[in-house]
């Protein structure tokens, strides 16, 4: 049954047998127009229930089981039941555990545990919160008064068991006192063989673990350097062929296993096996069939192991169904193709490229196939490097030195070669026998063209012809004779027919059958369909059934950084010193700013103003002492040169494009790598998050414009009136971080613990004006006396005067008509001494809280994370536009445990938990950011490419003009 209508049957609670639950397939259940107070619990416990439709009947409430089926339901209709209450959640909802948070127990208690509180302080917290919560609740007493009761209970029944365990040893120790009056008397009579054998006085536990034969299981240990090696549960199964073939490691192997069975005291027997006659006991020890991988994991001590070499090959992926064809090509840059995927075997190295126009999932496939690679084939030891087209990576050189670009640079433009309609070409097998004095080689019957395992035998050697790869698969029980002709055949048939240059004969062996051999076979190594938020790792480690997974096991969750304490911030002398040492050490610093398509010098007068639209690059020299060597004397000091570092910081503006970047890396880099060679050192920032020692150079005053510099928008063309300028002087944890930064002149943004500079401009041409410096009533002097000395360098006093305004002393004339008039403004800025910003990701393969530092800035909100900013009011849980389901809903979750936690250290901050999303965020969120402005978009780079088109358009244009003109003349004359 599915669909079960009872409307209008004035049926109630007895009307509905409490066995409905086991209607398996029910998805529809009405019941309106009745007089039901309330259903059974049975109906919530139908697993395919979709829609529950209860209007217009008597309904107390409902029973607690609800809550299990809410989020299945489609349809919930409970209109009309003005008595309902809603019952309360289980106890394991309320926690926030169960499958939908992947096992994950959220409760405060559990969560002060893993993020290692004490004990005593965990007690006396959630005593401290029960009793601010339910003081005045009587039900609360009882409980209390019972829980005391049963200690009083506990502490009786240890008292008892105490002396329990005393009369117990001392009864132990009566037995083995007699005991060993009755050996001793029994030392001259003569014992068995066995009762006399006893374990030998070895100390096995430098080779074994204690836990070994208390857990269940199978445990493998190989042999390494005489000695035994445990090896991990994901490695049983397989076994190298050069572990099993060698007779004294054999020999060393049996000892072992001796000294294994001494170690345990088992009087079981020790069992030899040999590769390729195992006995049916062992093998059904393992799951799957066992697999030989050609060579030796380990040295044996015997003999080592030596390092196998791979050709270099290189594979254009094409889907098919569940898994990939690996199509072989040149190893040359000219066989890339933007819309596919292609893979290059460098032996200890897996390059996955991946076009422009490829497909992500074809990437992903891709990278699963190299993870069995590496895996597999070299003892998970090769590397593997994702390159994306036209992404930066610093792999770039390596990879087309692989291609045999010698030079390493990227050659021209990828081109599309591949046809659309390409078809691999279908594989044929052949069957290597030995006639009438003659070599045999049929051809075996495929089937729908579908190449499957079983048409491998293990008494046969086969040749697979795939055009561009030859194959010569032995079977582990063929003779020596038909496989010595199979290589010839082989070699025969890679030269009978026209291929191209990169063909290649390859030997397989039964049980050691590489990747791109088994790929040419219907379901023997397809690739799994997952889910393309996960890493490759997690993928292997878990399953593609996630939710399968997650029902069995705990997921491990990381949020101890929610539960330690705000960073203290540095006071001003702290500071001083670090700004006054750093500072010490810099010999000279040079900088330059990008304009056009070079860099050029920076003049002096704009030291330490930063344009949002620029990109700066600044060349710091710095005196390194020389250290003393073992074998001098302190008095040769003087005598040695001293040593110096170069450090360029590449600065872009949150306004400016990548072309800034580019342009340095293949100009300035160049020049100042082959200058300074391995003393230089290269570090990229951007706006609001530059390095503290680079900002100390400047000694707190970091000015932050908005847009680009006047000299070169007067280049382009660009020209406006002056407008006010309003600048806010803000410190972000530390001194350290102050920074001036240009904001929208608006009252709204004043506060009465901070200053600004407001500039106010008189005529067209910025010749006169008035600087006001606005001093807040609660803000610090040191910044009020920083304020005034910057706006006396930033601007020309025989141009601008310059004026001290403090809170409430306005001038109604110039002041108010600057900043857009009179508006309410905040008068405190306590969330200063409470914001916390958190990043909740997965990146680490679990999900995982970090605090982001106190100068945290608006580009700190990834697109990709959910993010959790506290300002001692609120708690905010930010959304990205591009986060992953996962993330929001575990990230909810320990938003919820952190506010919680709080009302337990700080009641008298009680915050409220607010959502928002990426571009909605209110007021009260953005003040917490310094300088917060409109997202950065990539309309910037396209306008730079679009600038570039048509300059090189208006050039060509002018050249065909040209040549136009001079056939033109030729003709006249």
């Amino acid at each position: 049954m599915r669909r079960l209508f009872l409307n209008e049957n004035e049926l109630d609670f007895d009307g509905i047998p409490s066995g409905i639950g086991k209607l398996g397939k029910l998805e529809v259940f009405s019941a309106a127009h009745n007089k039901l107070e309330m259903i059974p619990e049975g109906l919530c416990r139908c697993p395919n229930l979709k829609k529950l439709i209860l209007n217009n009947n008597r309904l107390v409430t409902l029973p607690e089981a609800i809550h299990f089926i809410t989020e299945s339901l489609d349809v919930l209709m409970l209109d009309d039941n003005p008595e309902l209450v809603w019952p309360p959640k289980p106890r394991g909802l309320v926690q926030g555990s169960g499958a939908q948070f992947y096992n994950i127990d959220f409760s405060l208690q559990t969560q002060l545990r893993n993020a290692g509180a004490q004990a005593a302080c965990l007690s006396a917290t959630l005593a401290q919160h029960q009793g601010a919560t339910s003081s005045k609740d009587p039900i609360a007493r009882k409980k209390r008064l019972r829980q005391f009761r049963k200690d009083q209970d506990d502490k009786q029944e240890k008292i008892l068991k105490g002396m329990k365990d005393i009369a117990k040893d001392e009864e132990k120790q009566r037995q083995k006192d007699k005991m060993t009056e009755e050996r001793s008397q029994e030392r001259h009579k003569q014992k068995r063989w066995d009762e006399a054998l006893e374990r030998p006085p070895l100390n096995y536990t430098e080779f074994f673990d204690p836990d070994i034969g208390q857990i269940p299981g199978i445990t493998v240990w190989e042999i390494e350097n005489f000695l035994p090696n445990q090896i991990e549960d994901a490695a049983q199964g397989k076994f190298y062929e050069g572990d099993c073939y060698i007779l004294d490691k054999k020999a060393c192997s049996a000892i072992h296993a001796v000294n294994l069975r001494n170690y345990l005291g088992a009087q079981s027997r020790t069992h030899r096996e040999e590769q390729g006659d195992e006995s049916d006991e062992f093998l059904l020890l393992f799951h799957n069939d066992i697999t030989y991988i050609e060579g030796g994991r380990t040295a044996s001590g015997f003999y080592t192991v030596e390092e196998m070499e791979y050709p270099l090959r290189m594979y254009r992926i094409h889907p098919v169904s569940n898994t990939v064809h690996l199509e072989t090509v040149d190893c040359v840059p000219e066989s890339l193709d933007p819309r596919h995927v292609f893979l290059i075997d460098d032996g200890k190295i897996l390059y996955v490229w991946q076009g422009v126009k490829a497909k992500k999932t074809l990437m992903t496939k891709a990278r699963l196939v190299a993870e069995k690679i590496s895996k597999e084939e070299r003892k998970s030891l090769a590397e593997i490097i994702i390159l994306v087209q036209n992404q930066e990576s610093k792999d770039w050189p390596e990879f087309w030195r692989a291609l045999g670009v010698d030079d390493g640079l990227e050659p021209e433009d990828v081109e599309e070669h591949i046809p659309e309609n390409f078809v691999p070409v279908s594989p044929k097998l052949y069957q290597v026998g030995l006639g009438m004095g003659y070599l045999e080689l049929p051809q075996v019957e495929i089937q729908e063209n579908k190449l499957t395992k079983s048409l491998l035998n293990t008494k046969n050697v086969y040749v697979l012809d795939c055009y561009c790869d030859v194959f010569v698969w032995i079977g582990r029980k063929s003779t020596r004779l038909v496989r010595a002709a199979a290589l010839k055949l082989s070699q025969e048939l890679l030269r009978m027919l026209t291929r191209p240059r990169h063909a290649a004969t390859t030997l397989v062996k039964e049980g050691t059958e590489p990747q791109v051999f088994k790929h040419k076979f219907i379901g023997w190594t397809d690739v799994i369909q997952v889910d393309y938020t996960r890493t490759a790792e997690s993928v292997r480690r878990t399953g593609a059934n996630l939710k399968q997974w997650a029902m069995k096991q705990e997921t491990k969750v990381d949020l101890s950084a929610l539960f330690t304490p705000r960073q203290a911030p540095m006071n001003l002398d702290e500071a001083l010193q670090c700004i006054e040492e750093w500072n010490e050490d810099l010999d000279s610093m040079d900088a330059f700013v990008l304009e056009g398509k070079k860099f050029v010098k920076l003049p002096e007068a704009e030291l330490g103003h930063f344009y949002s639209g620029e990109c700066y690059v600044f060349l710091c020299r710095y005196w390194v002492p020389r250290e003393l060597a073992e074998d001098e004397k302190e008095g040769d000091e003087e005598e040695l040169e001293d040593d110096f570092q170069c450090v360029v910081y590449f600065w872009q503006g949150r306004q400016a494009s990548n072309m800034g970047w580019l342009t340095f890396t293949f100009s300035l880099q160049k020049k100042f790598e082959a200058l300074f060679g391995d003393k230089l050192e290269v570090v990229r920032m951007h706006q609001q998050q530059e390095a503290v020692k680079f900002m100390a150079h400047f000694k707190r005053k970091f000015i932050i414009h908005r847009e680009r510099r006047k000299s070169q928008l007067i280049k382009a063309g660009i020209t406006s009136q002056p407008q006010p300028e309003l600048f806010h002087i803000r410190s972000n944890g530390s001194p350290l971080f102050t920074r001036c930064i240009q904001i929208k002149p608006d009252a709204v943004s004043l506060n009465s613990e901070f200053c600004f500079i407001l500039k106010v401009p008189f005529g067209q041409d910025e010749d006169s004006g008035i600087v006001y410096v606005w001093l807040g009533e609660k803000s610090d002097p040191e910044e009020a006396h920083l304020g005034e000395e910057i706006a006396q360098e930033m601007y020309d006093p025989e141009k601008y005067s310059l004026q001290v305004v403090r809170e409430g002393e306005e001038p109604e004339n110039f002041f108010w008509i600057g900043i857009g008039g009179r508006k309410n403004y905040e008068k405190s800025a306590d969330y200063m001494r409470h914001t916390r910003l958190f990043r909740c990701s997965n990146e680490k393969g679990y999900f995982a809280v970090s605090e982001k530092c106190s100068d945290f800035c608006q580009d700190d909100l990834a697109d990709d994370d959910t993010m959790i900013l506290d300002d001692g009011s609120n708690v905010f849980l930010w959304l990205g536009s591009k986060a992953s389901e996962v993330e929001i809903k575990l990230a909810l979750k320990s938003a919820q445990v952190y506010v919680q936690n709080l009302r337990v250290k700080q009641p008298e901050l009680p915050r409220k938990l607010l959502c928002t999303f990426k571009g909605k965020e209110s007021k009260k969120f953005q003040k917490c950011f310094h300088g917060w402005g409109e997202y950065h978009k990539a309309s910037a780079i396209v306008l730079n490419v679009a600038l570039t088109l048509i300059f090189v358009s208006y050039f060509f244009i002018v050249f065909m003009i040209e040549i136009y003109s001079y056939k033109s003349l030729l003709t006249l004359k």
